[in-house]
């Protein structure tokens, strides 16, 4: 997709606890496993995650029924711990995820560029209905 075409959503919610916790549950692969998915009938049976600059990451994203699974990976192009995460997917596209303090509430904004298979609405509702998850499995 040529930067003049590229389309960047975002998704965003504020998750009531701390920074601390936040980073944690969004970089532990034994939390990723337990909020990334838009739906209930999707689940990520395994997560590796390695989150520095240069740290790669992966997670296998499955429908229960085993009807369908992709493999979600790439490269983290910035990492500033409790404060921003930048990476590269492996077919080139960007996203960025902010986390902003705000007294014992962490607002989290993430930024992704669109693909060209499925509406840009189908793809802001896939992203944001997995943020929703990370926000609820977090404030659990």
């Amino acid at each position: 997709m040529a930067d003049a075409e590229k389309t960047v959503i975002t998704v965003e919610t504020i998750v009531n606890a701390p920074v601390e916790k936040v980073w944690e549950y969004w970089t532990s692969p034994e939390h990723i496993v337990q909020w990334n998915s838009a739906s209930d009938d999707w689940h990520t049976p395994r997560a590796e995650n390695d989150p520095r600059t240069g740290g790669k990451f992966s997670s296998r994203m499955e429908a229960r029924d085993g009807s369908f699974g992709f493999d979600f990976e790439g490269v983290y192009d910035e990492v500033q711990p409790l404060s921003l995460i930048s990476y590269s997917l492996g077919d080139g596209r960007q996203v960025r995820i902010i986390f902003e303090t705000q007294g014992e509430q962490t607002k989290v904004i993430e930024s992704f560029d669109a693909e060209n298979q499925n509406p840009i609405d189908m793809q802001r509702a896939g992203w944001q209905a997995i943020l929703d998850n990370f926000k609820k499995h977090t404030e659990a």
